[in-house]
């Protein structure tokens, strides 16, 4: 027999406790021991492991959820779970460990997509909140705000929890240049931007749960001012002297917006405080050559007062958050590459005139620094949605259970993955952050980046409509710089909309349609005979949802990926026709060809089914098509089209090529955006187009509301008896829509 003991002495540091091994049992076994107040590191691996706890108390945290144990408690791991253990006892906590390779297990885990971290748990999705100095262009759009909303998307169909929240980031100082430059107040032009902003994402068929507008939320500075004084009670950070940069003619301080140079770090062109380029983050004085927007006198070495953070101090806490979640090899070596300078004190805030001031008073004229205050305005949406939902989430009371995904450019890398963890570690130490993190590359058009000040872009309201949203979200997931810049090509986009989308695509369904109909009276034959070519295309689908599935799960988001496997749907599909064509008027082969028919309608809605979060619309459309609804739930397997089901392919168009006239409007022009903003703003439950506002619940204060929405978006005015008479919401889009001089003429 082998006999093992627990050994103080025998015990070394391993993965942030004291651990020791037991050898000779055939598995990997061991003996741990958690001292009081002490956790582990956060990890997963492929093994499966079973604790037995035998002595002390604690709790297993796995995937974000807590799990109370003591002695004679029993706990295994499945391959790939995120454990931690934790003591928050008074004596030690003592458990014995196994552990083993189950291939077998491990890779049926690593295919599941649910595989516990997202499941049962609140799941908040954030696109980083764009600077409202500009509308959206595709350059913003293929990036952050398309991969939350496919992401969001698809955890809704496979069951889970979540949001999709952003905001403007309105206390920007591009905000201040911008509304310098046109002649506004910084609050005008914040206002202004961010309803552009809002605007393109509805068309863009990207619907929000939360959207911040930080200058406007009535809670929001004073909410801000407290989560900054809990940093500043911490100790964390403090006012200090450090350097800065000071215009070399009016002395005024310089930072972000007001200098560029040579990035410090890789030599790169730079921007004040971050660099596009390595990532690392400068302090303005110590850029190469700097130079200042609006002097042409050098900038000039200083010093000035500034709360200051030593993010230094806190790089083994960033290096442990970043083994709890997902985190791309890129941001990880990031984070290896800027602690590897020493020091690193970073202000958190900066003296400006617009933003929110700490409710500290030991500096004045200072503003909390718009990126720091992200790391709030992230939990403050957080806030602001269970105030809606009633679920009682708190900004300053952050839950363990709470699972935040991060969508953005690798520009704003160093923010969101190194200085927020750290903020929040001393803003809240009992909080251990459970966040996953989506990183893109720049989208370049026509070989350059995009530049709102050279003209040298494509906005979102130029190329996006009802035709068009589904080929710009398809063709933007195809070439989204996953991993590497990528490029965007206006006669690219439009090659792919006719020859893959319509020359590919619609042309294999209205083919399918036509079949369908001349054969079997325009509804979806019961299969037949199965040939083993049948069973090999129907495994080849299979394997072609197991492959969407992966790359639209929380471990593998690809868009790349994802809108390739729907290019291979296609591609396979017509390979099988192909084949088939040869016996499919064969009176000898009917039963056989039933069966290719039905493959190819099952193909057909699969290809709906895998569409459904990254082109909704067409996928709505096609399911239809097929005689069904669209789809509400992610399927496990590929099934047939229901025999009998009413087929509508032949005729109906599912892209229109680039220039062709636009297809008739059903009702009034702004009835779908009038009909999806008073769905946002009463959340009725119900279709709204048939309805008046009173009935949908409105309150003056309702019509106020909308009113503004009305006059912003449309530049027509309704007045509040108008918006709470008897027009129902068709009759207001259609007064909207009428010339000026009849829009007030809605029915009494």
């Amino acid at each position: 027999m082998i006999l093992s003991t627990y050994d103080v002495a025998d015990l070394s540091d391993a993965f942030g406790i004291d651990m020791s091994s037991i050898d000779g049992l055939g598995v990997g076994a061991g003996w741990g021991r958690v001292r009081p107040g002490v956790s582990s590191d956060p990890h997963q691996h492929d093994e499966t492991e079973t604790f037995v706890i035998v002595a002390g108390t604690g709790d297993l945290i796995v995937d974000g959820r807590r799990h109370r144990v003591q002695p004679g408690s029993v706990a295994q791991f499945e391959p790939f779970e995120t454990h931690v253990v934790a003591n928050d006892g008074t004596t030690d906590l003592i458990f014995a460990t196994l552990y083993w390779r189950d291939a077998e297990r491990a890779g049926e885990r690593a295919g599941t997509v649910e595989r516990g971290r997202l499941r049962d748990r609140p799941v908040f999705v954030f696109s980083t909140p764009p600077t409202p100095n500009g509308d959206l262009h595709l350059g913003h759009l293929s990036g952050p705000y398309l991969g939350a909303d496919v992401y969001v998307r698809f955890q809704r169909l496979i069951g889970n929890q979540a949001w999709h929240l952003t905001g403007s980031d309105d206390y920007q100082s591009y905000v201040v240049e911008c509304a310098r430059r046109e002649g506004r107040t910084p609050a005008e032009t914040a206002a202004h931007y961010s309803a552009e902003i809002a605007r393109t994402l509805e068309l863009l068929d990207v619907p929000l749960d939360q959207y911040t507008v930080t200058d406007a939320d009535p809670t929001y500075r004073a909410q801000l001012q407290a989560f900054f004084s809990r940093l500043v009670a911490s100790g964390g950070i403090a006012p200090g002297e450090a350097p800065a940069l000071r215009d070399g003619e009016t002395g005024r301080y310089l930072y972000e917006v007001d200098v560029s140079g040579g990035c410090p770090h890789c030599g790169s062109g730079a921007g004040g405080n971050i660099c596009e380029e390595c990532g690392e983050p400068n302090f303005c004085h110590d850029l190469v050559d700097p130079v200042a927007r609006h002097s042409a006198v050098p900038p000039v070495a200083g010093t000035q007062s500034r709360y200051l953070l030593p993010l230094h101090e806190h790089a083994d806490e960033v290096a442990e958050h970043h083994h709890l979640g997902r985190v791309p090899a890129r941001l990880r070596e990031l984070a290896e590459r800027l602690f590897a300078r020493g020091r690193v004190d970073v202000p958190v805030s900066h003296p400006s005139g617009w933003g929110v001031p700490p409710a500290e008073t030991d500096l004045t004229d200072q503003v909390i620094w718009v990126w720091p205050e992200m790391s709030y305005g992230f939990l403050h949406g957080i806030a602001e949605l269970g105030e809606r939902l009633g679920t009682g989430w708190q900004a300053h009371e952050p839950r363990p259970d709470w699972k935040i995904v991060h969508f953005f450019g690798y520009d704003n890398s160093f923010y969101h993955a190194i200085l927020y963890p750290a903020l929040y570690k001393l803003a809240y130490p009992q909080w251990t952050p459970d966040i996953d993190y989506h990183v893109n590359e720049f989208l370049l058009l026509d070989g350059a980046k995009f530049s709102t000040s050279r003209r040298h872009a494509i906005w979102g309201k130029e190329i996006l409509g009802p035709d068009t949203v589904d080929a710009v979200r398809y063709y933007l997931s195809r070439i989204r710089s996953e991993g590497r810049r990528t490029n965007f090509e206006l006669a690219a986009y439009e090659a792919a909309v006719r020859d893959t989308l319509i020359g590919g695509w619609q042309q294999w369904l209205h083919d399918l349609g036509r079949r369908v109909t001349e054969t079997y009276g325009a509804t979806a034959p019961d299969a037949g005979n199965w040939t083993p070519e049948h069973t090999a295309f129907l495994a080849r689908l299979s394997a072609r949802l197991t492959a969407v599935t992966g790359a639209l799960g929380p471990d593998g988001f690809s868009l790349n990926q994802a809108s390739a496997e729907l290019d291979g749907i296609v591609a396979d599909v017509r390979r099988f026709v192909a084949q088939e064509a040869r016996v499919a008027q064969s009176a000898g082969w009917r039963a056989e060809a039933r069966t290719a028919v039905a493959l190819e309608l099952a193909a057909a809605k699969l290809l709906a089914t895998c569409a459904t979060p990254v082109m909704p619309r067409f996928a709505a459309k096609l399911a239809e098509s097929l005689g069904g609804s669209p789809v509400t739930a992610w399927p496990a397997t590929v099934t047939l089209v229901e025999p009998g089901s009413p087929i509508s392919l032949a005729d109906r168009v599912f892209f229109r090529a680039p220039g062709a006239a636009p297809a008739p409007a059903a009702g009034p022009a702004h009835l779908g955006w009038l009909s999806e903003t008073v769905t946002a703003l009463l959340e009725p439950g119900q279709e709204v187009a048939g309805h008046t506002l009173t009935e949908l619940g409105a309150t003056s204060l309702h019509a106020v509301t909308l009113q503004y929405q009305i006059l912003e978006h449309c530049g027509v005015e309704l007045s509040i008896d108008e918006l709470l008479g008897a027009a129902t919401v068709t009759d207001l889009a259609a007064a909207i829509a009428r010339p000026p001089a009849l829009a007030g003429a809605v029915p009494a």
